[in-house]
């Protein structure tokens, strides 16, 4: 969501009123191609839509009022090491306070973990696309230069988390290693074999070195909760009691539970031990990717200080915030939602800092649906966090929470059409396309896509959850295969099984074609009206739709057929915002 050099001209759709076709006589034909080719030349928009200075000074003056002088005298001892992993900021970091608090001498490290670039469970899909790679090198540039601000570094290191940090820890003579807890099987698995190679440490007994005294000096890890708005031990129950819908887990924390403050920052968290060499943020091409950029659309800027201006640009600059309900279905360019997920899933944004700057911005301007509703999207992707402890690995299965039984589709070719563009249906095809460029597809576009691919191609969702591991930029295990299991209907809430109608979802969200026109040229020159049904124009439709309803034809967990589409309209928005 930022930069001056990069920041073009915001793409202004074609706005013609008339249904006729352009090609009346060749005058009139080449102005108005001329027109239309100015309008809809392709464009970058940075995202946030700030200078580079600009975003560096929003970052240093929240980091100013986030200073305090009040956090006393430090007193611990020894090293400890900041293990960062998807929590790449310096603002509202716990693990960070803590290890500065408790030592005199902090070794932020991050592992550049080779199995992040390896292939998903099930379809051997990349697990991490290039433009999400570059994304992160980006928040690791920015908290490197972040750091060293604030009197410290970021050391680089390439390997296994379960070999580095017990390395680290021996040579450093490390009391503590802090890392964000997470909460999916790959990476609790991760932070079982730290904690077991720890164990197999014993560190020479000395003054002040360790701050757990006992027989034996080991390093120990300690895990900080620090990815959700509201804090995991003020839920009102356990997560192994969470609610099955997502209504009743938000009026119970509204009601019993309250958010945190953002943690404070001391003026600097230096020094660091001695390191001979810090090493450099890695290039994509030495994680064995392709250099890609973007050449289209939005263009999201990594790091904590990109997000800390797309934070300012969008509630406080362009004062967005108050109409964020009646615009966040939107599809087109930057501004119809806040587009902070991106951040949140890097962990450069903390939701709580979201939380205060909504409370800040309904103090000093107004408070209304919107400024409440970002919050609700927010509680949205802490229930799908909670979920994941509650459900484990059933959240990556076919039958999904439901464990239902259903003959899906593997067809690989109808796949490569869907995950390509290729489908026939404009609006699939823009939206996919959009990924692919962007590495980001709006909310209501991820709906769409994924109705189609499952109740219209029947083909196995865990297909299109491994294709959007892939290539979003926003990507967090938590959130997207929660909701692409309710996108399946085989989700913990059976109530949220619905199916998109295509037109309808086109009338209803790109009425002139405006989004279809952009991501496909080839419709450009249509009338508005035959966008999104273009026939000859265009591809020929891969599958039939399946419009409206269902019958059931017996038991709800025997086949696909037998699932029921349920109306969409009042489907709450979970991801993307």
């Amino acid at each position: 969501m930022i930069k001056q050099p990069f920041l073009l001209t915001k793409f202004t759709p074609f706005s013609s009123k008339s249904k006729h076709t352009l090609f009346t006589f060749h005058c009139n034909f080449s102005i108005k191609m001329a027109s239309l080719t100015a309008r809809t030349t392709p464009t970058v928009q940075n995202v946030p839509g700030l200078t580079p200075e600009e975003m560096e000074r929003v970052c240093e003056q929240t980091f100013q009022r986030y200073e305090s002088g009040g956090l006393g005298k430090r007193k611990g001892k020894g090293v400890a090491i900041v293990w960062f992993r998807n929590d790449l900021r310096v603002l509202d970091n716990e693990a960070l306070l803590r290890a500065w608090v408790s030592s005199e001498a902090i070794l932020p490290v991050y592992c550049v973990d080779p199995r992040l670039f390896g292939t998903t469970h099930y379809f051997g899909l990349p697990k991490t696309g290039a433009l999400r790679a570059q994304f992160i090198i980006e928040c690791l540039n920015d908290l490197k230069r972040n750091l060293v601000k604030r009197g410290l570094n970021l050391l680089i290191q390439h390997g296994k988390p379960e070999e580095i940090i017990p390395s680290l820890a021996k040579a450093y003579k490390a009391h503590t290693v802090y890392a964000h807890k997470e909460t999916c099987s790959e990476e609790v698995k991760v932070e079982k074999l730290v904690t077991r190679n720890l164990q197999k440490l014993v560190s020479p007994s000395s003054g002040g070195i360790g701050n757990d005294p006992g027989s034996r000096n080991t390093t120990k890890l300690e895990l900080v909760w620090g990815s959700t708005m509201y804090h995991i031990d003020d839920l009102p129950c356990d997560c192994e009691s969470l609610p099955d819908v997502y209504t009743q887990f938000r009026k119970s924390v509204e009601y019993k539970s309250k958010v945190c403050n953002c943690t404070r920052l001391p003026t600097s968290f230096g020094p660091p031990p001695e390191v001979g060499d810090w090493g450099p943020v890695p290039q994509v091409t030495e994680l064995g990717l392709q250099q890609e950029k973007v050449s289209k659309g939005m263009n999201f800027v990594g790091g904590e200080s990109a997000a800390l201006g797309r934070v300012h640009d969008y509630f406080w600059k362009k004062d967005l915030l108050k109409v964020y309900k009646e615009t966040r279905n939107g599809m087109l360019g930057p501004d119809y939602s806040t587009k902070f997920s991106p951040w949140l899933a890097s962990g450069s944004l903390s939701p709580r800092f979201i939380y205060e700057e909504v409370k800040r911005y309904e103090k000093e301007r107004q408070s209304n649906d919107s400024t409440y509703w970002v919050l609700f999207e927010l509680i949205w992707r802490d229930y799908f966090r909670f979920l994941s402890i509650k459900l484990g690995n059933l959240l990556f299965q076919a039958g999904g929470p439901q464990k239902v039984n259903i003959n899906w589709s593997q067809d690989q070719t109808m796949f490569d059409a869907w995950r390509r563009g290729q489908t026939g249906y404009p609006l699939i095809d823009a939206n996919m396309k959009e990924l692919a460029a962007t590495g980001f597809m709006s909310n209501r576009g991820r709906q769409i896509v994924c109705s189609f691919l499952v109740r219209d191609m029947g083909i196995d969702w865990r297909m299109g959850a491994e294709w959007f591991e892939t290539c979003l930029l926003d990507y967090d295990p938590c959130s997207n295969y929660g909701n692409w299991t309710y996108g399946a209907g085989v989700g913990n809430d059976p109530r949220e099984d619905r199916y998109f109608s295509i037109p309808k979802q086109a009338q209803n969200y790109d009425p002139e074609g405006e989004f279809v026109a952009y991501w496909l040229p080839e419709l450009r020159a249509l009338p508005r009206e035959k966008r999104h049904s273009p026939g000859m124009m265009y591809l020929n439709p891969i599958v039939a739709l399946k419009h409206g309803y269902t019958k059931k034809t017996g038991d709800s967990k025997t086949a696909f057929s037998s699932r029921r589409g349920r109306p969409e309209d009042n489907r709450r928005k979970r991801h993307g915002y």
